[in-house]
């Protein structure tokens, strides 16, 4: 038996205790439950207590995971986690995972390519698997955004939530991978953005009084953006993959906004069915929010053997992404 495909063999998901409802924010914000659901979708979202780091949640879900899988730590090849909220600028939240997981030695690391970082993340660790490097890795999209919310925004703070959501891949003989599409467009960065904290600006008295370290979103552009490369990147995945779209069992998209999620839909002639949307629960989770979804959907039995799904995103980068998987049970 030649093991050189890739299939996903367990999933997981875990959000912080803390629930922050849409009425919560009318305490300091000039906003509604009504205005959030009309514009975003979003009801509620989770928040990390005092203390709680992005590694916590990502081991959480990574436990789950493994339990799911039936495998241990020590089963592990790899250690990937996508965040742009880690613990620290270095080392690694991947290397704090593994170590916490129980990966004595095994190799980690982290994808910095915000809300597009599963897919990019899934795309690497399925060409690693497929290519021999590795027999097993956990993939793992963990976000604290509250780390790096401005909270006198009212059109960007009620956008985001924490919580993490991890898969286990392994060689298999079926091979689940059919094709990825990845982009991206750096000519505008400051279009979603945190300003101060890198080498280009690094932070200062002033830039703190200033809110320059907190996240920064261009919403109309993001919004123009963000429908027409899910569109294209969904088409060219499934192009790559030779399939159309009514070979689609399942689609799985970045939750950012339901009416993003919705504009894309409707293009793509995919029904309520058809599509995973969980943002009402959650919020936005930028590199979480896929795996949280996936996780959500396999629980609910939406997701049967031989299924073909898309995940796709769009995020900071900009970037953009989409990969075709056919599901093996």
């Amino acid at each position: 038996m030649s093991l050189t495909g890739v299939r996903i063999a367990g999933v997981g998901h875990y959000a912080p205790e803390r629930v922050v409802t849409n009425e919560d924010f009318a305490g300091w914000l000039d906003t509604s439950d009504e205005w959030i659901v009309s514009r975003t979708g979003m009801k509620r979202r989770h928040w990390v207590a005092p203390g709680e780091a992005t590694s916590d949640l990502a081991v959480a879900a990574g436990r789950k995971a493994l339990a799911h899988a039936g495998l241990d730590a020590s089963d592990i090849d790899c250690f990937i986690v996508a965040t742009v909220t880690p613990d620290y600028s270095f080392p690694a939240t991947g290397c704090i995972v593994a170590s916490r997981l129980g990966g004595v030695d095994k190799p980690g690391f982290d994808i910095n390519i915000a809300c597009s970082g599963f897919i990019y993340g899934l795309t690497t660790a399925s060409a690693l698997i497929r290519g021999g490097v590795y027999k097993r890795i956990l993939l793992i999209g963990a976000e604290t955004l509250t780390s790096i919310t401005n909270y006198e925004d009212r059109g960007s703070a009620i956008l985001f939530g924490d919580g993490a959501g991890a898969v286990v891949l392994e060689a298999s003989e079926k091979d689940s991978f059919l094709s990825s599409e990845l982009g991206s467009d750096g000519s505008r960065p400051e279009l979603l953005f945190v300003e101060a904290g890198g080498s280009r600006n690094p932070i200062d008295a002033e830039k703190l009084a200033e809110r320059k370290n907190f996240l920064s979103m261009q919403g109309r552009e993001v919004f123009k953006f963000a429908v027409t490369k899910m569109i294209a990147a969904t088409d060219v995945a499934l192009q790559k993959a030779n399939l159309t779209r009514d070979d689609l069992n399942l689609l799985i998209p970045h939750q950012a906004n339901k009416r993003i999620v919705d504009a894309a839909a409707k293009y793509l002639n995919m029904g309520p069915d058809r599509v995973v949307i969980n943002i009402h629960e959650y919020g936005n989770t930028s590199a979480a929010s896929i795996p949280i979804a996936l996780s959500e959907a396999v629980a609910a039995g939406r997701v049967h053997d031989d299924d073909v799904i898309v995940f796709v995103a769009f995020g900071g980068g900009l970037s953009w992404g989409a990969v075709t998987w056919r599901w093996s049970a």
